[in-house]
């Protein structure tokens, strides 16, 4: 069983990685920090009791069920929009649209020209695509360095090599991919 301090420990030390989760998932700040402090509420009240060991695959199971539960959510409520705008009195334009009255919020997803969407689409595919070319042991570095925010021990902890390979490893696939990309006509 967890004691109370290893499940502190547990959710201190998650909480970072689970935020830019969430947060990559709905692409709202307010929205991931909701999500992972519901997930970090339902692991303490119900699963508590677990072993330290049991703990990580519980919470992402619970993260990503939260995750989805957001998404289900924001789909009735704009069905209830919907349903709401209905009812009310009709412009004299028949082509009237509810959704188009409304502001999008500076800085979210939905505020960006469909141009710019487009080419954030096309140059996170690159990326992906550059990535996923990278050799395995430079992929397994960077990501775990990158994107898992993990320190230099446990990257080498990880992939069972010395500290100094996973400083080796990542410095020669950030140097790859901006090369790469330098040749793609993307400059980050």
């Amino acid at each position: 069983m967890a004691s109370g301090k290893e499940l502190a420990d547990f959710l201190a030390g998650v909480e970072r990685r689970a935020f830019k989760q969430a947060q990559y998932a709905v692409r709202d700040a307010d929205a991931a920090l909701d999500i992972v402090q519901e997930a970090m509420m339902k692991l303490s009240e119900k699963y508590g009791d677990r072993p330290a060991a049991e703990l990580p695959p519980l919470f992402t199971r619970i993260l990503q069920n939260a995750t989805h539960d957001f998404f289900r959510r924001q789909k009735v409520r704009s069905t209830w929009v919907t349903l709401f705008s209905a009812l009310s009195p009709h412009n004299e334009d028949d082509n009237f649209d509810p959704l188009e009255t409304l502001e999008a919020m500076p800085g979210s997803q939905s505020a960006e020209s469909a141009a710019d969407q487009v080419e954030r689409s096309q140059v996170i595919a690159i990326i992906e695509e550059e990535v996923g070319r990278l050799p395995t042991r430079q992929r397994e570095a960077f990501l775990a360095r990158y994107w898992e925010e993990m320190d230099v021990a446990e990257t080498a902890a990880l992939m069972g090599c010395s500290e100094g390979s996973v400083k080796t490893h990542c410095s020669r696939a950030t140097h790859s991919l901006a090369r790469a990309l330098r040749a793609r006509g993307i400059t980050l």
